[in-house]
Protein backbone atom coordinates (compact mmCIF):
# COMPACT_ATOMS: atom_id res chain seq x y z
CA UNK A 1 0.00 0.00 0.00
CA UNK A 2 1.16 3.48 -0.78
CA UNK A 3 -0.06 6.75 0.64
CA UNK A 4 -2.83 6.55 -1.97
CA UNK A 5 -4.07 3.14 -0.86
CA UNK A 6 -2.98 1.80 -4.25
CA UNK A 7 -4.37 -1.61 -5.21
CA UNK A 8 -3.63 -3.45 -8.46
CA UNK A 9 -6.94 -5.04 -9.40
CA UNK A 10 -5.94 -6.74 -12.66
CA UNK A 11 -2.70 -7.51 -14.44
CA UNK A 12 -3.20 -8.71 -18.01
CA UNK A 13 -0.22 -10.66 -19.31
CA UNK A 14 0.57 -12.03 -22.75
CA UNK A 15 2.61 -15.18 -23.19
CA UNK A 16 4.05 -16.75 -26.33
CA UNK A 17 4.47 -20.47 -25.58
CA UNK A 18 6.18 -21.20 -28.92
CA UNK A 19 3.75 -24.09 -29.36
CA UNK A 20 0.74 -24.63 -31.59
CA UNK A 21 -2.52 -25.95 -30.16
CA UNK A 22 -5.54 -27.69 -31.60
CA UNK A 23 -8.21 -26.00 -29.50
CA UNK A 24 -10.81 -28.72 -30.14
CA UNK A 25 -8.38 -31.27 -28.65
CA UNK A 26 -7.68 -29.07 -25.63
CA UNK A 27 -11.39 -28.52 -25.03
CA UNK A 28 -12.03 -32.27 -25.15
CA UNK A 29 -9.23 -33.08 -22.68
CA UNK A 30 -9.48 -30.22 -20.16
CA UNK A 31 -12.45 -30.17 -17.79
CA UNK A 32 -12.16 -26.44 -16.99
CA UNK A 33 -11.93 -25.42 -20.66
CA UNK A 34 -14.66 -23.52 -22.48
CA UNK A 35 -14.47 -23.39 -26.26
CA UNK A 36 -17.12 -21.92 -28.51
CA UNK A 37 -15.46 -20.94 -31.81
CA UNK A 38 -18.67 -19.42 -33.17
CA UNK A 39 -18.55 -16.68 -30.54
CA UNK A 40 -14.81 -16.41 -29.72
CA UNK A 41 -11.70 -17.72 -31.51
CA UNK A 42 -9.90 -18.77 -28.32
CA UNK A 43 -10.34 -21.30 -25.57
CA UNK A 44 -11.05 -20.01 -22.06
CA UNK A 45 -9.35 -21.88 -19.22
CA UNK A 46 -10.22 -20.83 -15.67
CA UNK A 47 -7.92 -21.45 -12.73
CA UNK A 48 -8.81 -21.50 -9.07
CA UNK A 49 -5.23 -21.15 -7.83
CA UNK A 50 -4.13 -18.53 -8.48
CA UNK A 51 -7.53 -17.20 -9.50
CA UNK A 52 -7.18 -16.19 -13.14
CA UNK A 53 -8.51 -16.83 -16.61
CA UNK A 54 -6.29 -17.90 -19.47
CA UNK A 55 -7.26 -17.34 -23.07
CA UNK A 56 -5.55 -19.93 -25.27
CA UNK A 57 -5.15 -19.41 -29.01
CA UNK A 58 -4.14 -21.95 -31.66
CA UNK A 59 -1.04 -19.83 -32.41
CA UNK A 60 0.39 -20.68 -28.99
CA UNK A 61 -0.37 -17.27 -27.52
CA UNK A 62 -1.92 -17.12 -24.06
CA UNK A 63 -3.51 -14.11 -22.38
CA UNK A 64 -3.81 -14.25 -18.60
CA UNK A 65 -6.31 -11.94 -16.96
CA UNK A 66 -7.50 -11.59 -13.39
CA UNK A 67 -4.13 -11.88 -11.68
CA UNK A 68 -2.83 -9.12 -9.42
CA UNK A 69 0.81 -9.16 -10.61
CA UNK A 70 3.12 -10.42 -13.33
CA UNK A 71 4.47 -13.05 -10.92
CA UNK A 72 0.97 -14.31 -10.14
CA UNK A 73 0.17 -14.41 -13.87
CA UNK A 74 3.36 -16.40 -14.50
CA UNK A 75 2.27 -18.97 -11.90
CA UNK A 76 -1.19 -19.15 -13.51
CA UNK A 77 0.37 -19.71 -16.94
CA UNK A 78 2.78 -22.33 -15.60
CA UNK A 79 -0.09 -24.14 -13.83
CA UNK A 80 -2.09 -24.10 -17.07
CA UNK A 81 0.81 -25.59 -19.01
CA UNK A 82 1.31 -28.27 -16.31
CA UNK A 83 -2.34 -29.21 -16.82
CA UNK A 84 -1.69 -29.41 -20.58
CA UNK A 85 1.30 -31.72 -20.02
CA UNK A 86 -0.78 -34.00 -17.74
CA UNK A 87 -3.02 -34.58 -20.76
CA UNK A 88 -0.10 -35.30 -23.11
CA UNK A 89 -0.31 -31.93 -24.80
CA UNK A 90 3.14 -30.87 -26.01
CA UNK A 91 4.38 -27.60 -24.56
CA UNK A 92 7.62 -25.74 -25.27
CA UNK A 93 9.83 -24.81 -22.32
CA UNK A 94 10.34 -21.33 -23.76
CA UNK A 95 7.87 -18.74 -22.48
CA UNK A 96 7.96 -15.08 -23.49
CA UNK A 97 5.83 -13.21 -20.95
CA UNK A 98 5.02 -9.50 -20.97
CA UNK A 99 2.53 -7.22 -19.25
CA UNK A 100 -0.15 -5.93 -21.60
CA UNK A 101 -2.13 -3.79 -19.16
CA UNK A 102 -2.41 -3.16 -15.45
CA UNK A 103 -5.52 -1.76 -13.80
CA UNK A 104 -5.32 -0.23 -10.34
CA UNK A 105 -7.42 1.81 -7.97
CA UNK A 106 -6.30 4.47 -5.53
CA UNK A 107 -7.65 7.26 -3.36
CA UNK A 108 -6.42 10.84 -3.59
CA UNK A 109 -7.74 11.47 -0.04
CA UNK A 110 -9.74 14.57 -1.04
CA UNK A 111 -12.93 15.16 -3.01
CA UNK A 112 -12.69 16.39 -6.59
CA UNK A 113 -14.56 19.07 -8.52
CA UNK A 114 -15.29 17.12 -11.71
CA UNK A 115 -16.76 20.13 -13.56
CA UNK A 116 -13.58 22.12 -12.98
CA UNK A 117 -11.48 19.17 -14.16
CA UNK A 118 -13.38 18.69 -17.40
CA UNK A 119 -13.23 22.41 -18.27
CA UNK A 120 -9.61 23.03 -17.30
CA UNK A 121 -7.76 19.85 -18.26
CA UNK A 122 -7.27 18.65 -21.83
CA UNK A 123 -8.06 15.09 -22.90
CA UNK A 124 -11.13 14.76 -20.67
CA UNK A 125 -14.53 13.23 -21.24
CA UNK A 126 -17.41 13.65 -18.82
CA UNK A 127 -20.99 12.61 -19.42
CA UNK A 128 -22.55 12.34 -15.96
CA UNK A 129 -25.80 10.95 -17.40
CA UNK A 130 -23.82 8.01 -18.78
CA UNK A 131 -21.00 7.55 -16.24
CA UNK A 132 -20.30 9.29 -12.91
CA UNK A 133 -16.61 9.94 -13.51
CA UNK A 134 -14.26 11.93 -15.70
CA UNK A 135 -12.15 9.96 -18.16
CA UNK A 136 -8.77 11.70 -18.41
CA UNK A 137 -5.79 10.70 -20.54
CA UNK A 138 -2.21 11.67 -19.81
CA UNK A 139 0.65 11.20 -22.25
CA UNK A 140 3.68 10.82 -19.98
CA UNK A 141 3.38 8.18 -18.76
CA UNK A 142 0.66 7.11 -21.20
CA UNK A 143 -2.28 6.22 -18.93
CA UNK A 144 -6.03 6.62 -18.66
CA UNK A 145 -7.62 7.75 -15.39
CA UNK A 146 -11.19 7.53 -14.21
CA UNK A 147 -11.65 10.33 -11.70
CA UNK A 148 -14.58 10.33 -9.28
CA UNK A 149 -15.90 13.16 -7.11
CA UNK A 150 -15.10 11.09 -4.00
CA UNK A 151 -11.39 11.34 -4.82
CA UNK A 152 -11.21 7.69 -5.83
CA UNK A 153 -9.42 6.99 -9.09
CA UNK A 154 -8.95 4.03 -11.43
CA UNK A 155 -5.81 3.82 -13.53
CA UNK A 156 -5.46 1.71 -16.67
CA UNK A 157 -2.91 1.24 -19.43
CA UNK A 158 0.11 0.74 -17.19
CA UNK A 159 2.91 -1.75 -17.73
CA UNK A 160 4.25 -1.60 -14.15
CA UNK A 161 3.41 -0.46 -10.63
CA UNK A 162 6.12 2.21 -10.93
CA UNK A 163 4.34 3.58 -14.01
CA UNK A 164 1.10 3.73 -12.01
CA UNK A 165 2.81 5.58 -9.14
CA UNK A 166 4.40 8.03 -11.57
CA UNK A 167 1.01 8.62 -13.20
CA UNK A 168 -0.64 9.30 -9.85
CA UNK A 169 1.97 11.97 -9.10
CA UNK A 170 1.36 13.55 -12.53
CA UNK A 171 -2.42 13.61 -12.08
CA UNK A 172 -2.16 14.89 -8.51
CA UNK A 173 0.00 17.82 -9.72
CA UNK A 174 -2.41 18.55 -12.60
CA UNK A 175 -5.34 18.60 -10.15
CA UNK A 176 -3.47 20.86 -7.72
CA UNK A 177 -2.50 23.25 -10.55
CA UNK A 178 -6.17 23.79 -11.48
CA UNK A 179 -7.36 23.81 -7.85
CA UNK A 180 -9.64 20.81 -8.43
CA UNK A 181 -9.49 19.50 -4.86
CA UNK A 182 -12.41 20.36 -2.63
CA UNK A 183 -11.79 21.09 1.04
Amino acid sequence: MTKYDLKVTNCVVSCDTHSKYVLEDLAAKLIKAEYNPESFPGLVYRLDEPKASILVFSTGKLICSGSKSKDQARVAIENTLKDFKKHDIKVSDQLDISIVNMVASAALERKLDLNKIVFKLPECEYEPEQFPGVVHRIHEPKLVFLLFSSGKIVITGAKSVDMIKEGIEVIRKELEDIDAFKD
